[in-house]
């Protein structure tokens, strides 16, 4: 098998759905650490290989791509063992892509309108109308995951360690899931994905980001 590295930071739960993508697939990847907090992103040497200065990065022996969801798609199709992890089948193909598209095009945009302003603004408060706005993507995942255990089906997918990662920082500050049982029944399913451990360190290293600029 090539060399597989993977630029990565714990803390950023993008680099984590990559990272998780690779352990549930079973694919060995070399993490090479860029520290986002010394803005080892803008190195030279990094910004050869990805000039757009964002991570997660894949590096498979010269094969370079960046885009997290990109990444655990591209590794699901070329090392998955089967075709569960990322179906072919063209219709669960799509619910998965879907769920994707979701935590990107949702999911994340709405946690980043709450994390960002605490970390790089100054803000010390959550707006009301954040969590409300958060707290109707949660109910529309809680609606996915009904009578299902992942979040696209009966079968672990991509999607799962997708939005697993991607919530796990959020859920790491103590964010209340208690209006939604079928998110909390998910985490537990969740506890036992390969790279578990790996994801909630980086996920409270996230958390702590956000406590110490948050008001008590």
């Amino acid at each position: 098998m090539s060399t597989v590295k993977l630029y990565y930071y714990p803390a950023s739960g993008a680099a984590r759905i990559a990272l998780l993508a690779a352990r549930l697939i079973g694919v060995p990847v070399q993490l090479e650490i860029v520290d986002l907090t010394k803005k080892e992103q803008y190195s030279e040497s990094y910004m050869k290989i990805n000039p757009q200065h964002c991570i997660p990065t894949l590096d498979d022996d010269g094969f370079i791509l960046w885009e997290s969801r990109a990444i655990a798609c591209y590794l699901a199709e070329k090392y998955g063992k089967d075709d569960s992890i990322y179906p072919k089948d063209i219709k669960q193909r799509a619910i998965v892509n879907q769920r994707l598209y979701f935590d990107s095009s949702n999911l994340t945009v709405k946690m980043k309108s709450i994390y960002y302003p605490i970390i790089y603004n100054g803000v010390t408060e959550i707006k009301e109308n954040l969590k409300e706005d958060f707290n109707a993507s949660l109910a529309i995942l809680d609606k996915f995951l009904e009578g299902n255990n992942w979040v696209a089906g009966d079968s672990v997918t991509i999607a799962d360690t997708t939005i697993f990662a991607s919530l796990s920082g959020i859920l790491a500050f103590g964010w209340d899931i208690s209006s939604f049982p079928n998110i909390q029944s998910w985490l537990k399913n969740c506890a036992n994905l390969p790279g578990y451990e790996e994801n909630r360190k980086g996920a409270e290293m996230f958390a702590e980001a956000v406590k110490r600029n948050l008001k008590q």
